[in-house]
């Protein structure tokens, strides 16, 4: 009875190490594809944003109206384009290191951020050589999560193109409102900056009834919150402000 116990035992190990390995293997052998997939997945969601590609858009149409958009590395403190490695440059990593990130005053951080990357990404989309729109990514937090997303700006940095948010945590029917193509559509055309160039766009309760408010999300205050610190912050000096200035110097093109 003890030599069929270890019998037994030892096929279980085995087992478990023979499938060990295999999991292990096919991890290893897929992370490539999954980095491209999301890669990809980012670059499908900016162009979404930008009105340029639908959410069902084929690799292919995707790559194609990709073409047309111009990564940046921006030092958010002057504005300044930096030279580094855009393609593998991760901004959420980056945030994280104390090397590379900033700590946010309290009294500062609008949009819950706590730290950013000291150095973040912006897009220009380009025809013929001439920017017609800019895209920023920006987050901040909402009731239960951070919230990331991409605003897009005309070339006049003081109006909306579009907004999209790809990953967050908020309540589906609720917060997560903020998915919603018709709420989206209503940021097109909105006032986001003032004659001074401050941000002025907030998320309002109840109906908008200015070209600086967008309509308030029922029953999700909060989140509403988020947003609008969000583009507080993100808007602000301490978030694209140098850099939107000197673009629209045309220190930037």
């Amino acid at each position: 009875m003890k030599g069929e116990t270890g019998k037994t035992l030892l096929v279980a190990f085995l087992l478990c190490i023979v499938c060990s390995v295999l999991v292990s293997g096919a991890a290893v052998k897929l992370k490539p594809l999954q980095e491209a997939n999301k890669k990809l997945d980012v670059k499908k969601n900016l162009l979404v944003a930008a009105g340029m590609v639908n959410s069902t858009a084929t690799k292919e149409e995707i790559d194609s109206a990709y073409s047309n958009v111009t990564p940046l590395l921006v030092d958010l403190a002057t504005g300044d384009i930096v030279e580094g490695d855009i393609e593998n440059y991760d901004q959420k990593k980056a945030a994280k290191d104390p090397k590379q990130n900033l700590m946010i005053e309290s009294a500062d951080d609008f949009g819950g951020i706590k730290m950013r990357a000291k150095i973040a990404k912006a897009y220009l989309v380009k025809e013929a050589g001439e920017t017609k729109m800019i895209v920023l990514p920006v987050h901040g937090k909402g009731l239960w999560s951070t919230m990331y997303g991409f605003l897009v700006l005309e070339p006049s940095t003081t109006t909306v193109k579009g907004i999209g948010y790809y990953a967050h945590g908020e309540t589906p029917g609720l917060g997560g409102e903020i998915d919603n193509p018709t709420w989206k559509a209503s940021w097109t055309g909105k006032k986001i900056l003032d004659e001074n160039f401050e941000p002025v766009l907030k998320v309002v309760k109840g109906a908008a009834k200015t070209e600086t408010e967008i309509d308030g999300l029922s029953g999700a205050t909060l989140t509403a919150n988020g947003v609008s610190g969000t583009i507080k912050y993100w808007l602000g000096e301490n978030g694209f402000g140098p850099f939107l200035a000197k673009f629209r110097d045309g220190g930037i093109q």
